[in-house]
């Protein structure tokens, strides 16, 4: 299989910095090919969400090309690698935990991580970034870990309130913040032709599941090219619609077969 791979991300109309960032990273092993994608949706003053956001990216990224080739080659690959990878975001929650009472500042960030391995995918989420697969639908893989989410999940409020309630940006959680992190682990089977998106909550509050499956149906999508342009796209409409977050998106469309 390879990937086809497209992202964007923008600073927005109100912020004057990006404290987003992402990662991607693919490599070609004997059995196959794998990759991580991620995006991180920081928090802080000045540039401290910067700061976060990054350090959670270049943690991931040391994690992928050190401790993940040991990983591949388990007979208990699918039990360690969600333990690493939370293990991982643990040992990075605890140093950006430890820089801030240093400095005697508040940073954090947001993280949800896509592993392919193989024919199979691993999530791992902190906060309210959101992870989607898209196929012959718009399914999405992650919830909200927020505090109006809760609440709508309680049946305290409606799809409607909760949408335009001041607290939506309020987190439960989030990398950095607080010694006890429960990040939450998902996994499942990677089909021919699967499309899955990421993206942090600036992307995704001003645009509908109707309007992304009608955008992002992997048949549109023969080349990195086009997924680029309609990301851009989308994100310019979001800005349109007066979204004042920095925005975040990044897609890739799993192909069977080896790159043209």
């Amino acid at each position: 299989m390879f990937f086809q791979i497209a992202c964007h991300t923008d600073a927005g109309i109100k912020k004057k910095t990006n404290q987003d960032a992402l990662l991607l990273k693919t490599a070609k092993t004997p059995k196959g090919r794998i990759g991580l994608f991620i995006v991180c949706d920081g928090m802080g003053g000045l540039t401290q969400g910067e700061l976060a956001s990054a350090t959670v990216i270049k943690g991931m990224s040391d994690w992928f090309e050190t401790e993940l080739p040991m990983l591949t080659s388990s007979d208990y690959f699918e039990t360690e690698v969600q333990e690493k990878l939370s293990d991982c975001v643990k040992a990075l929650n605890r140093k950006i935990l430890d820089y801030g009472e240093a400095a005697n500042i508040k940073l954090g960030t947001t993280i949800t991580a896509l592993l392919i391995v193989y024919s199979r995918y691993y999530i791992l989420q902190v906060g309210d970034s959101r992870a989607y697969r898209i196929h012959d639908g718009l399914d999405q893989l992650t919830k909200d870990q927020t505090l109006v989410a809760r609440e709508l999940e309680r049946g305290n409020m409606t799809e409607a309130q909760a949408k335009i309630d001041p607290r939506r940006n309020v987190l439960l959680q989030c990398v950095g913040a607080s010694p006890e992190l429960e990040a939450v682990l998902t996994h499942g089977e990677v089909k021919d032709g699967d499309l899955f998106m990421l993206c942090t909550d600036g992307f995704y509050h001003e645009t509908s599941d109707e309007e992304l499956f009608t955008s992002l149906k992997p048949d549109h999508f023969s080349n990195e090219q086009q997924m680029k342009e309609t990301i851009v796209e989308l994100v310019e409409l979001v800005k349109k619609r007066k979204e004042t977050d920095n925005i975040t998106v990044l897609m890739t469309k799993v192909t069977a077969g080896e790159a043209p």
